[in-house]
């Protein structure tokens, strides 16, 4: 579990290292994209571990082979983004401060990881940071937002696709809030620096979440143990978000909605909120129907224009 410096670190003297896990399910191109940004994003030596879920690919085992401050981790299996970056974080030294978690679909842009550190220094008590993120096309992506309530994370839940602007989701995505550096309720899981002791004193990630919502929990928990969490607009990175949500679709769609129900349900056990379980439940299953039918059908249509623009 030593901590590997990158093939840059020469010359850096005794700067104090950095370690980024990413999981990885097949993730191809986005892996060296990745990689390949990742140095510029800090000065300081760097120690990669890539959890690998079961790719086949090849583009983990490439990228170990290829570069020496690689570590690849085979899961054993497909363990979902939280079970694999515990796996993967489980690969770093304890007596590393920070950790960066990460998609393998995430660009960086220089400095960025030095931006989200200087910021951890600036903020003794923040658990996890995290950057101003875009999509490809330059668009910002709300990733520092509201722990969500009964009601505004149900009126998200099951309004948010079929009404865009309805006040809880607005109210949810914090999207009108200034652009500053400022706690948060939480960040987007995509790309966070986590604090190793604050990370290790709430266990990590919560594996039930095999996909969506672990970042939400993570965030609240955070809170909740007297940490705070961070948004840092001075880093950027850009993320090709949902990239392996676009492929299978009735998978990640089901497990976005079953992970929307255990968040609130966590939060109100008993058998007086048994009512209140049961109609969330009926009114996200109704939702994941009708959002995996409407994916399923602009799948076809996409594959149908792709087919025929061969042909032609």
């Amino acid at each position: 579990m030593a901590v590997t410096s990158g093939p840059d670190a020469a010359g850096r003297g005794d700067a104090e290292p950095v370690a980024v896990v990413t999981v990885t399910y097949s993730s191809g191109e986005y892996l060296h994209s990745f990689l390949r940004t990742l140095g510029a994003a800090t000065t300081r030596p760097v120690q990669v571990v890539i959890a690998d879920n079961g790719s086949t690919d090849g583009a983990p085992e490439e990228a170990a082979a290829q570069r020496p401050e690689v570590t690849l981790v085979h899961t054993g299996g497909n363990l979902g983004y939280g079970g694999g970056m515990n796996r993967g974080i489980a690969e770093i030294a304890p007596e590393v401060e920070f950790v960066v978690i990460a998609n393998p679909d995430v660009e960086w842009t220089p400095g960025s990881l030095d931006e989200l550190l200087d910021a951890a220094r600036r903020w003794p008590r923040a658990g996890a940071l995290g950057p101003l993120i875009t999509e490809p096309d330059g668009t910002v992506y709300p990733s520092a937002r509201r722990v969500p309530d009964l009601v505004s994370g149900s009126g998200h839940a099951i309004l948010g696709t079929i009404w865009p602007g309805n006040p809880w989701t607005v109210a949810y995505r914090n999207e009108n809030d200034d652009v500053t550096e400022r706690p948060v309720g939480w960040l987007s899981g995509s790309c966070l620096l986590v604090r190793r002791a604050a990370f290790d004193s709430i266990g990590g990630f919560d594996s039930r979440y095999f996909m969506f919502m672990e970042d939400v929990d993570l965030g609240d928990r955070l809170a909740k143990a007297g940490w705070l969490n961070v948004f840092v607009p001075s880093a950027r990175v850009m993320h090709a978000k949902s990239h392996s949500v676009s492929k299978h679709p009735e998978r990640m769609l089901t497990a976005h909605h079953d992970s929307a129900y255990r968040f609130q349900a966590d939060r109100h056990p008993g058998a007086r909120w048994a009512p209140v379980r049961w109609a969330l439940r009926g009114g996200l299953a109704a939702r994941r129907r009708i959002a995996v039918a409407s994916a399923l059908r602009e799948l076809r249509a996409a594959e149908q224009q792709s087919t025929a623009a061969r042909e032609g």
